[in-house]
């Protein structure tokens, strides 16, 4: 990763955090460098690897569970009933996630993409019915997977 790169990301780090009003601790600033990082969302395990042995469990969970109740991540279910995580768009606030989007699950690499293109279908409710939010997760074969097959 170049200078450049390094620094945009920090800078990103920091406007996220201040937009959020929160305190600019190590602990967000690594966690939340690593979401940038990334093009898939993340296991609570892999966030504690990738931040290495400086932060503790509690501190990664605190952080995360911070990170969603202010709209700059979400949480995305999966079929084993763990869960991953993802940075939200702009459009989130705190406690108003608007990621109306498909979530996709690989069965080769086990990685989870939002798919931010595809939009939630819209789901009409019997009378009486509110939903509070939508979740789709698709399974299948990611396009890199599916680019390595043998022909």
């Amino acid at each position: 990763m170049s200078k450049k790169t390094v620094k945009l990301i920090a800078n990103q780090v920091e406007a996220l955090l201040k937009r959020n009003n929160l305190s600019i601790t190590g602990s967000r600033k690594k966690i939340l460098q690593i979401f940038l990082e990334q093009t898939g969302a993340l296991a609570h395990v892999n966030i504690e690897k990738k931040a290495g042995e400086k932060f503790d469990r509690v501190t990664v969970y605190r952080t995360l569970q911070t990170f969603v109740d202010k709209g700059i991540i979400h949480i995305i279910p999966t079929a084993d009933n763990s869960i991953r995580y993802a940075l939200c768009k702009d459009e989130c606030s705190e406690g108003h996630h608007q990621d109306h989007h498909i979530h996709f699950v690989c069965n080769n690499c086990s990685k989870t993409f939002c798919l931010d293109d595809v939009v939630t279908p819209e789901i009409k409710l019997p009378a009486g019915y509110s939903a509070g939010h939508v979740e789709v997760v698709v399974e299948g074969i990611c396009k890199k997977c599916g680019s390595q097959s043998p022909k």
